[in-house]
């Protein structure tokens, strides 16, 4: 295999800040750590924001149920860096009205007075008042919304958001500030002198070169991962995290037929549910599931994509079934190892997150949502220049615009590259051919995919279908079709053999397989010849 992005670290010889893990709080500290003028290096095993980061609900919130659990603090600061997130990523971040359906008028009073609060807590960064509507007016809202009993809605605001792009940003914007990112580069191991650890020993995973890499701090910010890390320094440390399964199902915008997203407060399992409009589709999720390991490509149960959609029937007007699954993706949180009894229950565990000092020059970084990922990074960095002894500057993120970063004036789906799609349309214009759509049914161009090899440090057809496009958890069939055309313009661009084409069409068939819902549920019968 070949590698399109081609790196070179032999040159270094010491980092100030190694970070390990390209997810969003890993991109936020490296974004972090270079903006405040450190030699930083960031080194991620798959592709940026390729686990938990690019598998949210898309939510930039300050937890309406850590409200309800009474963390007021966690909520506050939450909703402050919703709001600088709008700020400065103005381009992925927007402002959506959320309504909560009420089927009894306890609900109607309970929700509207916690929601006044939600409201107060957020102050100047507060996205707009909540409200009652009448069973009239929400019908109208929301003409998807199950009508026997309901009593009326409550309409809160959030944000929402585009997880990978916004990592995939956040990722230039380091580079741009002056740090050094790799993909495709796995961690097998720590340099140490006695105790402290001095640096990392890594293998490029597409060339498979080996390299030794020094820094005077180690940053372990790889989310459900950390636990490997943490044994490279001591093979009887004790488990941190416990992975959580969040499922979240795809299905066709027509069942709620809103421009508004569906809040379910009360689940079954005790969560909240929620249905947001997201690349003109209908995202659903999630669930809670605690599993006992760990994978980069975690796989959905069947009683967890029945529980969407039984919780989902209960208040759509049209009951949606198996067959309406368009994509099923599912994504790890690394929520702290229960150390009591109460083993086999996650969802009480906050999502809050927590920073230790694992080894002398080693830091790990576990918890916390993409909504804080910037507060967290500056927590972490101020605590590797504490322990390290490195320059102190004051952080400056919260001043930092992310690359891209603009107020649209349409409503174009191009918007998503912010600043950039003005590059992509000259694209067009030097090339026309360039203009092509990818598939029939999606506006996405060859353009887009010529632009992200060049400019997105994209390696592979999933890089570009799964993060860059996000075709892939959006209608899993639809980019497998989409994939051998996505590899042809790869091929093209970068001089690759048709033998590097055939590779990445068909492994990336054999992944998208897991997020169509028909092979999942039906992978136990025998295949028949002929």
């Amino acid at each position: 295999m070949q590698r399109i992005h081609h790196h070179n670290l032999v040159d270094q010889s010491e980092w100030d800040v190694i970070i390990i893990g390209g997810g969003a709080t890993g991109l936020g500290t490296a974004l972090d750590s270079a903006s405040r003028g450190l030699k930083t290096l960031l080194i991620e095993q798959s592709d940026f924001a390729k686990g938990t980061s690019s598998r949210s609900t898309k939510l930039v919130h300050g937890g309406v149920r850590y409200l309800a659990q009474g963390d007021i603090a966690l909520v506050k600061h939450a909703l402050k860096e919703r709001g600088l997130m709008q700020k400065n990523a103005a381009h992925l971040v927007h402002k959506e009205e959320f309504l909560i359906p009420c089927y009894d008028w306890f609900s109607v009073a309970k929700y509207l007075v916690g929601l006044k609060l939600y409201d107060w807590l957020a102050g100047r960064f507060s996205f707009g008042v909540s409200k009652y509507f009448s069973k009239a007016e929400t019908l109208n809202l929301m003409p998807g919304i199950k009508e026997k009993g309901l009593k009326g809605a409550i309409r809160y605001y959030d944000g929402r958001f585009d997880d990978a792009r916004l990592a995939i940003n956040i990722a230039q914007t380091a580079k741009e500030q002056g740090a050094t990112l790799v993909n495709y580069m796995k961690v097998t191991g720590l340099i140490k002198n006695e105790q402290q650890v001095k640096g990392v020993t890594t293998i490029d995973a597409i060339t498979n070169e080996t390299f030794k890499l020094y820094g005077k701090v180690v940053i372990n910010a790889t989310g459900v991962f950390v636990d490997e890390i943490l044994q490279m320094n001591d093979s009887k440390a004790k488990k941190t995290v416990r992975p959580s399964q969040g499922v979240h199902i795809v299905i066709k915008k027509e069942f709620l037929n809103s421009e508004s997203a569906l809040m379910i407060p009360q689940t079954s399992d005790g969560r909240v549910l929620f249905a947001v409009q997201w690349h003109n589709h209908l995202l659903v999720g999630t669930t809670d599931t605690p599993l006992d390991e760990h994978s980069l490509e975690p796989r959905a149960l069947k009683e967890e994509t029945d529980f969407i959609l039984n919780t989902a029937a209960s208040y759509f007007k049209t009951k949606p079934t198996e067959d309406d699954i368009l994509s099923v993706f599912s994504g790890l949180r690394p929520l702290a190892a229960p150390t009591d009894s109460n083993a086999n229950s996650t969802k009480e565990i906050s999502r809050d997150h927590k920073l230790i000092v694992s080894a002398k020059g080693l830091i790990t970084i576990t918890g916390g949502k993409w909504t804080t990922y910037r507060r967290m990074a500056e927590e972490t960095v101020n605590l590797a220049i504490k322990e390290a002894g490195l320059p102190s500057t004051a952080c400056k993120t919260q001043q930092l615009a992310i690359h891209g970063c603009q107020n649209a004036s349409d409503n174009n789906y191009m918007n998503i590259y912010g600043s950039d799609r003005k590059n992509i349309e000259d694209l067009i214009k030097q090339r026309p051919e360039l203009g092509q759509k990818l598939h029939q049914d999606f506006p996405y161009t060859h353009a887009e995919v010529v632009w992200s090899v060049k400019n997105e440090m994209v390696e592979t057809v999933e890089d570009m279908l799964s993060r860059r496009l996000r075709i892939l958890i959006i209608d899993a069939k639809a980019a497998i079709e989409m994939s051998e055309t996505v590899a042809a313009i790869m091929a093209k661009e970068t001089g690759a053999d048709k033998q590097w084409q055939a590779e990445q069409v068909k492994s990336f068939i054999k992944l998208a397989e897991g997020y169509t819902y028909k092979t999942k549920t039906k992978k136990e019968e025998p295949v028949l010849a002929g």
